[in-house]
């Protein structure tokens, strides 16, 4: 069969590049005899995987030394218990609520602390980013604490809020590697690898050394103490070797591409395409305001249930899968992340194309 054109949220499409070199490699890595999903994690060539992988992340993103990259397991969701644990040291951090995720961590941070909502943007569904620019924040706050892009509702941050000097703590899980990032304004980035960099099973952390610390809240599990992490590189347990070994790849391909100009270049020409489209059409609408459009996930309706489920039926069929939308949101979800080529969203446009001419 096939390839088909994969629109899923995560876990999504990765490089066919990617995928080939891992089969070739699947029985022999490097001519160790064995594969990657065999090797102990205390190997001399596991360790090279994981340092290679390392840095290569550090060249795409020019990651500042005072920043350790860790590679964990748990997802980006147990993060959302790690993050209080860690860095509340007051007590008290400020949220700001752009979609289902944020909302999830807010909720996991109440349980640590006082947990503040200064923004949000529930009211008409996660459709735009709130104003940012003078919130208020906290004076006792530890972080503030966004999502940068969100997978579900298809809105993502142009502007970071003024944090008003406080630390910013970033779920990137969804965008991460689409397009430079300025690691500085961050205290703190993370993201789980299944959109946009590997498979599902790995969460990376990027986090400014002083925020490493023993002090963390009284319970907080070994396992989940950046500390105990950043000492052992990463290599406390067993980590999620076969996943770092394929993010390794990925970020080779990526530098190998050009770097994140040349994906940000390529993401916002692919966007485009389909945002154009939804703009210029009388039977899809997106459903996002378009400042806050997001480069990956993109949302879109005809505004009839029957005729969504018409389109993500007949687009299942023509071979464009796992466009059916987030229940709070209904309607189609095209994400359209790194690995997506963008021949993927134009055969996708034509396919839409089609569809409202045999169905205005």
């Amino acid at each position: 069969m096939a390839r088909v054109y994969n629109f899923s949220a995560g876990p999504s499409m990765l490089p066919v590049e990617v995928l080939k070199e891992a089969a070739d490699e699947m029985l022999d890595y490097n001519g160790t005899g064995m594969g990657v999903m065999e090797m102990s994690h205390r190997s001399k060539a596991f360790e090279e995987i994981i340092e290679t992988a390392e840095q290569d992340l550090r060249d795409l993103m020019n990651i500042p030394d005072n920043y350790k990259v860790l590679f964990l397991q748990g997802g980006a969701s147990q993060q959302f218990a790690a993050i209080p644990m860690n860095l509340m040291k007051n007590k008290v951090a400020d949220y700001i609520v752009t979609g289902q995720w944020a909302k999830k961590a807010y909720e996991e941070a109440q349980k640590y602390g006082k947990a503040n909502k200064i923004a949000t943007s529930e009211d008409k569904t996660f459709s735009y980013i709130p104003d940012c620019s003078d919130l208020p924040i906290s004076e006792d706050a530890d972080y503030v604490y966004i999502c940068h892009n969100n997978t579900i509702y298809g809105t993502t941050f142009k502007k970071l809020p003024n944090t008003k000097g406080k630390i910013l703590v970033a779920d990137m899980s969804s965008d991460i590697l689409s397009q430079p990032v300025n690691v500085s304004d961050y205290g703190m980035i993370y993201f789980g690898v299944q959109k946009n960099v590997g498979p599902a099973g790995v969460v990376v952390v990027i986090i400014r050394e002083d925020l490493i610390t023993d002090d963390v809240l009284e319970g907080t599990p070994t396992m989940l103490k950046y500390k105990t992490q950043a000492d052992a590189k990463s290599l406390y347990n067993t980590p999620p070797a076969y996943g770092i070994y394929i993010c390794g790849k990925v970020f080779k391909h990526l530098k190998k591409l050009g770097g994140l100009e040349k994906m940000k270049e390529i993401n916002e020409n692919k966007a485009k395409i389909l945002y154009d489209f939804l703009d210029s059409s009388k039977l899809f609408k997106g459903t996002v305001v378009p400042e806050d459009r997001s480069l990956m996930n993109v949302p879109f309706v005809t505004g009839d249930a029957d005729l969504d489920a018409k389109f993500v039926k007949e687009a299942t069929e023509a071979g464009f899968v796992n466009l059916k939308g987030h229940r709070t949101v209904g309607g189609m979800r095209a994400s359209i992340y790194n690995a997506m080529p963008t021949e993927g969203v134009e055969k996708l446009v034509e396919f839409m194309k089609k569809f409202e001419a045999e169905n205005a």
